[in-house]
């Protein structure tokens, strides 16, 4: 199958990697430019833990500290990962969404052990802060980049649409999806998506894509890319 990878650039290629693994041929089509913003050291005194919500959030932090001895509790495996190349020591998984990783954390630290530090893009929805805030702890937010919408398909994807040269897309977000769906319509490439299965991380993702209309849309069992990936065999 030839399959979308909607990722950035950033995170594309380890994607890629896997699908072309498994046979698949990848064509990398980010619609989110990561920008990390700039500044002095961060300070991590008094911080017990980082709560990493992205592999991109670990990499902002990872260039604005020397320190790697802080706990790491991170989304997922993807992020594990990030955290891991990154050089930091103890590194956990919640092996889901903000929501699990909220849940973990009440049981991996104590409201008085010291602050929590979340590592955030600009655009947050800040459930995690607020879950971890109700149980007693001190969540301190440091915005470390910025996630620009691209303004149109990069060439390849649009090309490979408009050839019909496209079986499956991944979705990785609500917002990629709809930025997806707001692309496409621009493009008036709608009518290219009607023989793709739409392989979603999410619920919320999946109605990112309305209105454009699928082959078929499925939906990962679980919040992680080998879920994602599972749905296209």
């Amino acid at each position: 199958m030839r399959i979308l990878v909607t990722r950035p650039i950033e995170d594309a290629p380890q994607t890629a990697k896997r699908l072309e693994s498994l046979g698949h041929q990848a064509i990398v089509a980010p619609l989110l430019e990561i920008r990390f913003r700039s500044g002095g050291d961060i300070s991590l005194q008094g911080v017990q833990a980082i709560l990493a919500t992205s592999a991109n959030g670990v990499r902002a932090l990872a260039s604005r500290t020397t320190h790697r001895d802080v706990a790491v509790f991170a989304v997922g495996p993807q992020t594990s990962q990030a955290a891991r190349q990154a050089g930091f020591k103890t590194v956990k998984s919640a092996q889901g969404d903000a929501g699990a990783l909220a849940e973990a954390t009440l049981n991996w630290a104590k409201p008085d052990g010291g602050d929590l530090l979340h590592a955030a893009a600009s655009k947050t929805k800040g459930d995690l802060a607020r879950t971890l805030c109700a149980h007693g702890f001190q969540v301190r937010t440091e915005t470390l980049y910025e996630a620009a919408p691209v303004s149109r398909l990069p060439r390849l994807a649009a090309r490979a649409l408009q050839d019909n040269d496209v079986d499956a897309a991944l979705f990785f977000s609500p917002r990629t999806a709809s930025i997806f769906a707001k692309c496409v319509e621009a493009a008036d490439l709608r009518a290219s998506c009607a023989r793709i299965i739409a392989a979603c991380i999410s619920e919320a993702a999946a109605k990112a894509l309305q209105p454009l209309k699928f082959r078929e849309i499925r939906v990962a069992a679980k919040p992680n890319q080998e879920a994602v990936l599972a749905l296209i065999g």
